[in-house]
């Protein structure tokens, strides 16, 4: 007889969904579902968890641990059992420093998996050991930085409020792909009151095709239609010069400085019409209930944290945010107070070790000194929660560098990824459904345990067993070492004064949304005079410069050329999330092939048809795909959606071969999104 257990999907999603899983024996599940009772899921997931029994119980999972036979990346693999293959890791970890000092060992993971438990092991590995540190940005740094320059701390208005908005502004996201949650929210606001749906994106993505309003501009240049639309909210009035003077600072440097920057001169940056411009800010200006719902994609430029603060300065202007439904939302991660000592070995955390950036993996396996931080050649790696070979910038130095015939590389993996496909020993890796781990959302506000459903297939480990063990082979000395994730998990909320771990878990969830005048800023926002800054001390918060002083339009870090007349966009896939689930037949069934979106136009200039085979390209290598004329760009850019595996490409090199690993200002990142590209027929 089949029952729904509770559980909390884990993937790298701000909607960390609550789950109900259907479980029809100890080592297989059925149909899953989201939870109806829990206040932001509402029942919702996207359909690519809900056959969630496809990936767990695909017969291309790896059960075994398996050791390279042949030359890297020739898929000659032997099976051998979990002592031999930690024997081996242990040995060229302890190997790696005795010639080179810890440092040349660098334990590599992200965000395969968001459980604090499962995803932080490898970090008390790291601290305890002095291995080099992670300086992780590939994905939120340059959205954080530029949330934080104004803001003082990530966090925002609750996003179930979009039910009370009359105005919902998605920027620089596509939520019916990458978070139906927030759909579900935007559906009640324009049933229940008549809501307007504003879409601000490069492309007619899937949310832009069901808003009201779409404002397709070109890639790169949020900022300046921010601009020119606050400049319309001074010179209309509809600025609350009440609120300005109680919760802002730099006030008059800002109107100002907008005095320029009129919806003429964003026109011609943005490529959208001046009347577009005027009517969105009238819009916005004269709805007090006006939600801006801001996402990662805009952010994703060299230019991506000077945006970011550009457009949050919007509901400071109007004062939205003294309204229910009003204000803005990028992410929530400031409001959960979780301690992660125990978890991560926070307390043996060493700055003075170096740190290198995960964005800057090629460039740091080929010997790059910038990117080797002034240590050490990195020798020695475990991979664990992400697929570098494919997410990365730079793919083909990426590959480059896993080749080395002197790295040692060990991946803990679910399926054969690319990266796993150049490692030297292959570990079995358990999914979610098959370890216990706590779980915090990301674009909403509960805290939430997913305890293990079912029975792992094989030999299949979790994150936490693999760095136990590794800990005891290396000689690593931590508490943590000797416990369980469950009771890594209860430590963590009785360290955060939170009910323990069995409390929650029967209760389901832990609502952590801070009260309305919190979650609103209306007690001051997080500076020592309680004011947003309009100018930010971009300084304090990264070492790299080039920013403006105020909110404007910064260039983009690779703009068309003549040689490169096409701006890349290599926006998420609906039915993929990163490079997970596109190992899955229905999902790559569904998503079709690699494809290239033009500009009808564009492909009548280029002599390309429909399905014509194009090649994508600019200094860093060739791309083949797929062409399909599309009128919902702006001529000059061409869009290519999913990380789709190397294989499925004509060629079997991926798109992030085009993508530049040059760092965003002020701390880091990467411009996915800022990228010049030629376009010709194959």
């Amino acid at each position: 007889m089949s029952t729904y257990v509770s559980t909390v999907c884990p993937h790298d999603c701000p909607s960390t969904c609550a789950l109900e899983v259907e479980r029809l024996a100890p080592d297989r599940i059925g149909k899953v579902r989201g939870a109806a009772g829990n206040s932001y899921t509402a029942g919702v997931i996207c359909a690519k968890v809900s056959r969630y029994a496809e990936r767990l119980h695909n017969p291309n999972r790896i059960t075994r641990p398996l050791l390279r036979t042949g030359p890297k990346g020739s898929g000659q693999w032997a099976p051998i059992g979990w002592d031999e293959a930690l024997d081996r890791i242990a040995d060229a970890f302890n190997t790696a420093e005795a010639r080179y000092g810890a440092e040349a060992v660098w334990p590599y993971y992200y965000a395969g998996t968001m459980g604090l438990v499962q995803r932080g092991a490898i970090q008390r590995l790291r601290h305890a050991k002095g291995y080099s540190r992670q300086i992780s940005t590939v994905c939120d740094t340059p959205a954080n930085m530029g949330w934080m320059a104004g803001y003082g701390d990530i966090r925002g208005a609750d996003p179930r409020e979009m039910a009370d908005s009359d105005l919902i502004v998605n920027w620089g996201g596509n939520p019916v792909a990458t978070q139906v949650n927030v759909m579900t929210h935007i559906a009640r606001a324009r049933k229940g009151r008549g809501a307007t749906l504003v879409t601000i994106d490069p492309y007619r993505n899937g949310t832009a095709e069901v808003s009201d309003r779409h404002l397709m501009l070109r890639p790169g240049t949020d900022g300046a239609l921010a601009c020119a639309v606050m400049h319309v909210l001074f010179k209309e009035g509809m600025a609350d010069r009440a609120y300005l003077a109680r919760y802002a600072q730099d006030t008059a440097a800002l109107e100002s400085h907008l005095d320029s920057r009129t919806p003429e001169w964003a026109a011609a940056i943005t490529g959208l019409s001046v009347e577009e411009i005027i009517g969105f800010a009238r819009l916005y200006g004269t709805t007090p209930r006006s939600y801006l719902r801001l996402g990662y994609g805009f952010t994703r430029t060299h230019n991506g944290a000077a945006q970011m603060h550009a457009v949050s300065c919007l509901p400071v202007v109007t004062g939205a945010w003294q309204h229910r439904g009003g204000g803005a939302l990028y992410c929530s991660s400031g409001i959960f107070k979780l301690d992660r000592t125990l978890a991560e070995g926070l307390d043996r955390l060493d700055r003075r070790v170096r740190g290198m950036d995960q964005a800057l993996i090629g460039r740091v396996l080929t010997g790059d000194p910038a990117a080797l931080a002034g240590g050490p050649p990195v020798m020695a790696m475990l991979v664990q929660n992400t697929n570098p070979a494919a997410i990365c910038p730079e793919q083909a130095l990426v590959r480059r560098g896993l080749m080395r015939d002197d790295l040692f590389v060990a991946v803990h993996e679910q399926v054969m990824t690319e990266t796993a496909q150049l490692a030297d020993l292959v570990l079995p890796a358990t999914m979610f459904l098959e370890h216990d781990d706590i779980y915090r959302g990301g674009g909403q506000m509960h805290i939430q345990i997913g305890a293990k459903v079912v029975d792992a297939p094989g030999d299949a480990r979790e994150n936490l067993w693999v760095i136990h063990e590794l800990a005891r082979r290396v000689g690593a000395e931590h508490p943590g070492f000797a416990m369980t994730a469950w009771e890594i998990i209860d430590t963590m909320l009785r360290a955060s004064s939170l009910p323990d771990a069995e409390t929650l878990h029967a209760a389901r969830w832990y609502d952590a949304q801070p009260d309305f005048e919190t979650s609103h800023f209306l007690k001051g926002f997080p500076w020592p005079d309680g004011r947003f800054r309009f100018a930010p001390d971009w300084a304090a918060l990264g070492p790299l410069g080039g920013l403006p002083p105020l909110p404007d339009h910064m260039e983009p870090g690779r703009p068309a050329d003549a040689e490169h007349p096409f701006r890349l966009v290599t926006a998420p896939a609906r039915q993929f999330l990163n490079t997970s689930f596109n190992e899955t037949p229905t999902s790559q069934k569904r998503e079709g092939r690699p494809t290239a979106l033009l500009h009808p136009d564009d492909c009548a200039g280029l002599g390309i048809g429909d399905g014509t085979l194009v090649r994508l390209g600019n200094g860093q290598g060739v791309v083949s795909v797929h062409a399909h004329p599309f009128a919902g760009v702006q001529r000059g850019v061409v869009i290519v959606e999913g990380l789709w595996p190397d294989a499925a490409f004509v060629d079997g090199v991926g798109i992030n071969t085009l993508t530049s690993a040059v760092s965003v200002p002020p701390a880091g990142g990467v411009g996915f999104h800022d990228t010049a590209v030629w376009v010709r027929a194959a």
